[in-house]
């Protein structure tokens, strides 16, 4: 499923060129669009909904691939109606977007959980805890902790080969933030990548292998890896799933996805204000999300969303970078909202 999609964003990326044009809102047959770009990790979402919408409004949707930072860019100067996001956005991008005058609403699109894999074969690693992904992971361990045995004792002689998401990425963000307690802080000396398939063959193809990607990819996978149990405070070793992500069991590696709106553009543009209301309308997104992978927000998040378009709460919750076991009802609970630009 995600192979084909990805492959689907090609024609996508194609239709989203010829139609942008500087962020005008009309494509070349003289119709309302709605213009999406961001991160890749959140196109099937909006590829998804964006197709259904498309079918009963006769509003064309064109969704872009720019990546989170890129869609940011993008959407800060004016350009997007929609960026999809798979970390909050930074200082940096909320500056650029108060510079350009653009108010934002920021939603919870979806969740996602970041699965920890290993080789198939690998029966000794049953469950990890955060404190030992820490010492894997951790800059200081670079060059350094470089054996299993390493890692807890009884853990076998056997060199470990870590594969994980490159350095410009959400996924990079939130998974050295969740273990490292600091985005980007992470060794080095392991095969980063944007491309999922490379962690899985990576790990699968060898005994030591650790590495780290989204749920919906190790889902289309699991017969080639195995995902690691994370112990929780209390002691509990939970499993990412579906069900783990949406109950917020599983920590500190589950995360929500982002839509970030420009609030002028949902005054303006009826037909954005539609696709808002589609998007965030339960009976719509939840099969559509659990189609393509994604775990659905939890069924009252998406009216508490639709709310909040609303009442234009413009702003974000976070200050300038992720924060850690947040959940979808936390990002929306917000009715006393700060304007835009505020933290």
């Amino acid at each position: 499923m995600m192979q084909k999609l990805l492959l689907a964003g090609v024609a996508v990326l194609a239709l989203t060129a010829c139609g942008q044009g500087g962020g005008t809102q009309k494509a070349d047959g003289g119709g309302a669009v709605v213009l999406i770009d961001g991160s890749s990790t959140v196109y099937p979402i909006s590829e998804a909904i964006g197709e259904e919408f498309q079918k009963t409004s006769g509003t064309r949707v064109t969704i872009g691939l720019s990546g989170t930072g890129g869609g940011f860019k993008k959407f800060c100067r004016g350009e997007t109606d929609i960026s999809g996001a798979s970390r909050p956005i930074k200082e940096e991008e909320i500056a650029l977007c108060r510079e350009n005058g653009v108010e934002f609403i920021e939603l919870p699109v979806a969740l996602d959980a970041l699965a920890v894999i290993v080789h198939p074969g690998n029966s000794f690693v049953d469950c990890l805890s955060v404190d030992e992904l820490k010492t894997i992971w951790q800059p200081s361990a670079q060059g350094k902790v470089t054996n299993w045995n390493q890692v807890r004792p009884g853990f076998p002689n056997l060199p470990i080969k870590l594969f994980g998401a490159g350095t410009d990425s959400g996924t990079f963000d939130y998974f050295t933030k969740a273990v490292s307690g600091e985005e980007g802080a992470s060794r080095g000396d392991y095969t980063a990548t944007e491309d999922d398939n490379v962690t899985v063959t990576g790990v699968a193809g060898d005994p030591g292998g650790l590495g780290y990607l989204g749920l919906a990819y190790f889902t289309e996978n699991a017969e080639r890896v195995k995902a690691v149990p994370i112990r929780q405070p209390n002691g509990a070793c939970v499993a990412p799933s579906v069900e783990t992500a949406r109950n917020a069991a599983y920590q500190p590696l589950s995360r929500p996805l982002f839509y970030y709106v420009n609030s002028k553009h949902v005054d303006e543009r009826p037909h954005l204000r539609a696709f808002i209301e589609f998007a965030f309308d339960a009976t719509h997104s939840e099969p559509l999300v659990a189609e393509v992978g994604y775990v659905p927000l939890p069924t009252q998040a998406y009216s508490l969303a639709a709310a909040k378009v609303q009442a234009r709460r413009t702003g974000t919750f976070f200050e300038g970078g992720s924060k850690i076991g947040v959940t979808a009802e936390e990002l929306l609970a917000d009715a006393g909202g700060q304007p835009a630009g505020a933290r």
